[in-house]
């Protein structure tokens, strides 16, 4: 049986949809498949601006196991910047988004960033952009070194190396599926101007040594950019709310729990609205240890006690005015985490 907690609010209902704006979602760390190294225990902490999580490893061999301990984000479009629909950082030419840290044994250790970019060819109901982390896409970063175009989320600084590109490479540009060039329109004060169509992809990567039949335990945390943005509810719930209740567990009381929360104290015709963060966090890639978790807690923070959260999940327990956890042993996620909090509109 699913359980949601109360009160909850569904987000990004269609016709906000341009009322909202995009964000990351996030995983834990991966490591190459092996049976090697357990994850005994993971300690995972989600609000709306931080994540971090203390990780419990144990080589349950008799060698030392070596490998890379891998932390990816989805692909981030590289003309986010000028949609400007994107909750990340006013400086897209660094190249940490999320001010990533990682410690070892207590430790803190020196994290490699690397970035590619990649070309989604087609959209994948299998795979969605928010989910491509073993596959991401078509990888250009070779063409775009090729062709002097440099590898950033600063979208001034790429569009203008676009624009500065001869005819012919123009033309190479197009045909590699990388941008698509405009005309403009002379007669009406409209510049020739060009879209880049690929993204980049984050990995933040150390190599890691696990001791023979030794516990290491890894931290790490980071800047939460869940996307979130404008909308409303009503109950009952609108045909096209419905699907997104059912994937977001929101029962009769929770809606109406919402709508209360949403209600605006000057009337139906002020517009009972609020702000959401949808938060998603990949579990699945725990699944590239060896054997279940052996211990799980998820603690969730709601920000404030006005605030509402939902999600999809067995044994929620309330532990403070903001905060909720659910406890697993030998879990094995099957499914990925989606949270929705939400913030009543404020009343002036």
């Amino acid at each position: 049986m699913r359980h949601s907690l109360l009160p909850a609010l569904l987000f990004a209902a269609p016709a906000l949809a341009n009322d909202g704006f995009g964000g990351l979602s996030a995983t834990g760390l991966t490591f190459d498949q092996t049976e090697a190294v357990a994850m005994e225990e993971e300690r995972l902490f989600i609000g709306i601006d931080t994540v971090a999580v203390d990780y419990v490893f144990r080589n349950l061999t008799d060698k030392d196991v070596t490998g890379e301990v891998i932390f990816p984000l989805p692909p981030v479009a590289v003309w986010s910047g000028y949609e400007a629909m994107m909750n990340l950082p006013e400086d897209l030419s660094q190249p940490d988004l999320v001010g990533f840290t990682a410690m070892v044994d207590g430790q803190p250790v020196a994290v490699t960033i690397d970035r590619i970019a990649v070309v989604e060819d087609g959209y994948d109901e299998a795979n969605p952009p928010s989910k491509q982390y073993d596959n991401p896409g078509r990888d250009v970063t070779a063409e775009l070194e090729r062709l002097g175009i440099p590898l950033t989320l600063d979208y001034m600084a790429v569009r203008e190396v676009l624009l500065g590109l001869p005819e012919e490479r123009r033309q190479e540009v197009a045909e590699l599926g990388l941008a698509e060039y405009y005309e403009g329109d002379a007669a009406n004060d409209i510049p020739p101007d060009v879209w880049g169509a690929w993204s980049i992809v984050t990995r933040y990567h150390w190599t890691q040594d696990f001791p023979a039949g030794q516990v290491l335990k890894v931290s790490h945390s980071y800047t939460n950019r869940p996307p979130g943005g404008l909308f409303y509810w009503t109950d009952p719930p609108e045909d096209y709310q419905t699907t997104l209740a059912d994937q977001y567990c929101i029962d009769g009381g929770t809606s109406k729990a919402m709508a209360k929360a949403l209600k605006n104290p000057q009337g139906d015709e002020a517009g009972n609205y609020g702000t959401a963060w949808n938060i998603s966090y990949v579990l699945r890639t725990a699944n590239s240890w060896a054997g279940p978790i052996g211990r799980f807690t998820l603690t969730l923070d709601k920000g404030d006690p006005k605030n509402v959260i939902s999600l999809c999940a067995e044994g929620v327990r309330k532990t403070g005015p903001t905060t909720f956890v659910v406890e697993k042993t030998d879990y094995t996620p099957e499914r990925d985490l989606e949270v929705l909090i939400v913030q009543p509109m404020t009343q002036d």
